[in-house]
């Protein structure tokens, strides 16, 4: 795909308003559509804000009223914060655009950065994102005295994790042994260049998800690298690792249109 440019917009104590962002990359998006600038990589972290895709549902979002963003990106609702590495990819793609294999190229830079952390990773079948995979249902502990035949996610067709107490909230998913999600992915393409990206938890508060259903995903939780790696993993030590691999994999990918 040739030279790929990074651009860091501001992390710490000087991360970017969302709105902000989101307005940088309307501006990038449409320099990289003239041709004035090459695939353009921008490299950030957010203040506490959530963020809802196309697809949010009404009850997937913060009960206490908490304000959303609704974007233009695929996906559900997400959090952004302190702690999180965001990337927003603006690349060229042949037309017809193949979405799908774009997103492939995001969770497989982003699984060969956590492989470099000694973290494994891996897809979800009909998820988009990087996941860690949790144990068996077999061999998953009980919660709190109860057996899992008794998990109100299995026998209750009204659950609401936004409801529940600690014991199932995404941010415990590591501690039940379930699958979790550690890279979110929501992108859109438009003129054939695409917008919007990933975001990684590096050591976030991730009591943040508890408060909607990320991704709409309702039987599984959320990850960070500082969580299951037992250590404090910041944004700044992730970041280098997360530029290699984008570099490698979309420098040197040949994205063909999409079949038709």
């Amino acid at each position: 795909m040739g030279e790929l440019r990074f651009v860091h917009l501001g992390f710490g104590e000087n991360a970017v308003e969302y709105l902000e962002a989101w307005q940088e990359q309307r501006r990038v998006h449409a320099a990289r559509f003239a041709e004035e600038i090459p695939d353009t990589c921008l490299l950030l972290e957010h203040p506490p804000v959530y963020t809802a895709g196309r697809r949010t549902a009404e009850d997937e979002r913060p009960l206490d009223g908490t304000p959303v963003v609704d974007v233009d990106r695929g996906g559900k609702i997400t959090w952004h914060g302190p702690g999180q590495l965001v990337g927003y990819p603006i690349l060229k793609l042949p037309r017809p655009v193949d979405v799908v294999a774009h997103v492939r190229r995001l969770e497989e830079a982003l699984i060969r950065a956590c492989a470099d952390f000694g973290l494994a990773t891996t897809r979800v079948e009909g998820r988009s994102g990087v996941w860690v995979l949790g144990d068996p249902v077999e061999q998953r502990a009980e919660l709190g005295g109860l057996a899992l035949d008794f998990d109100p996610r299995l026998s209750d067709e009204e659950y609401d994790p936004r409801l529940a107490g600690p014991e199932y909230a995404p941010s415990n998913a590591g501690q039940r042994r379930e699958d979790r999600k550690l890279a979110a992915i929501g992108i859109r393409v438009a003129k054939g260049v695409t917008m919007h990206g990933f975001s990684l938890n590096c050591n976030p508060d991730n009591t943040w998800f508890d408060r909607i259903v990320p991704c709409g995903i309702r039987d599984a939780g959320v990850a960070s690298l500082s969580g299951e790696l037992g250590r404090d993993v910041p944004v700044s030590e992730v970041l280098p690792v997360v530029e290699k691999h984008l570099r490698e994999i979309l420098e040197t990918a040949e994205p063909l249109p999409r079949a038709v």
